[in-house]
């Protein structure tokens, strides 16, 4: 006599998965959190929470993260949990406007883009104008998104690139960059993905 067959009940999947990114914006923790999402996505998981604080990193990249995250269709939400600083800010400007939020004492930072040149490299005229060119167009990139995402002006995000300006929660609210201050809370069995990078 045969075994009756086994019902397996099917596991329910989160509504909500919180993953937790601090770290610099490269190649590497690009990657990695592109396929963590990639992942929930192919889960279905309505929600993706993104609780991040970034020193920042290569402009190339975060623009890249910036496009991705407006991609998804899973609802997604970011929380600045301490430093938003240089393309990082493209990068939390990813959420929609309600669903980006700040800790009371999180900052976020601006500055203008920069080139660390090798060492040893001969700069000469074409170099120069070439560098210079890719910089402006970077910072072109970056101050579109401040100016659609937020309610910053061009000739105030001038002022950010140029002075290298560092900003608290409450200028953040105030120019719509963040929704909302609030503290960041996992509630019970709440599942987390923690990114963690070697240094």
């Amino acid at each position: 006599m045969s075994a009756p067959n086994k019902i397996v009940a099917p596991t329910a999947q989160p509504d909500t998965v919180y993953i937790t990114f601090s770290a610099e914006i490269n190649a590497h923790t690009t990657e990695s959190l592109m396929a963590t999402i990639s992942g929930l996505v192919n889960k279905r998981v309505k929600k993706i929470y993104l609780a991040l604080s970034t020193p920042g990193g290569v402009v190339m990249h975060g623009l890249t993260l910036y496009n991705y995250l407006r991609a998804i269709p899973s609802e997604l939400v970011i929380h600045n949990i301490g430093n938003v600083d240089s393309i990082g800010n493209a990068v939390f400007l990813a959420a929609e406007a309600s669903n980006r939020l700040a800790c009371a004492h999180s900052t976020f930072m601006f500055h203008g883009v920069g080139r660390t040149m090798p060492q040893g490299v001969r700069l000469e005229e074409k170099l120069l104008r070439e560098c210079i060119n890719s910089i402006e167009v970077d910072q072109k990139r970056i101050g579109q998104i401040l100016q659609e995402r937020t309610q910053i002006t061009p000739e105030q995000t001038e002022i950010l690139f140029l002075e290298a300006q560092t900003k608290d929660a409450t200028y953040a609210v105030g120019c719509g960059i963040v929704h909302q201050i609030s503290d960041f809370k996992i509630p019970v069995g709440g599942p987390v993905i923690s990114l963690v990078f070697q240094r």
